[in-house]
């Protein structure tokens, strides 16, 4: 009986794992526009502090890392991370990049999470801004139900 219960522990947590890496989380903000433009999904900026801040870990784990969410996230938008981390060192060109768009969008806290769709013109992308939030508790469902009501009123 013990066998059986470790070998259903790990099932499910190579499943839960599996279901994770599902999830593509983009670094190269040229890159997820190209992709964005191809499959015709808005983009969503994830502003975090990924070493450090508590509110977007904690994001991450009642959200992002959710099955529920990665289902929803690969259907309707493309995923780009824009880190600020403590402990990590970064690449110079991405801080850049990162701090670019944080001054861009105003991000004062984090997670500050922006809905955007990209418009190219003359060989320079403008982003549409078409809402943000940030952590919201009851999980996925609600988290969701928040994201589609900005992406759907575009």
């Amino acid at each position: 009986m013990k066998k059986i219960f470790i070998l259903l522990l790990l099932t499910i947590s190579f499943s839960a794992f599996a279901q994770h890496k599902d999830l593509v989380w983009h670094t190269d903000v040229q890159k997820a526009i190209n992709i964005s433009e191809k499959q015709n999904k808005p983009l969503l900026f994830f502003f975090t502090g990924s070493d450090w801040c508590g509110w977007c870990i904690r994001l991450q784990k009642e959200v992002f890392f959710k099955p529920t969410f990665t289902e929803w996230a690969n259907k309707n938008v493309v995923l780009v991370e824009l880190d600020f981390p403590k402990r990590t060192k970064l690449d110079p060109t991405l801080q850049q990049q990162n701090r670019q768009l944080a001054q861009m969008f105003g991000v004062r806290g984090y997670p500050t999470i922006w809905f955007v769709t990209p418009e190219i013109q003359e060989g320079k992308t403008n982003f549409n801004k078409l809402g943000k939030a940030g952590y919201m508790a009851g999980g996925p469902k609600v988290w969701i139900e928040n994201a589609n009501n900005i992406i759907n009123n575009k």
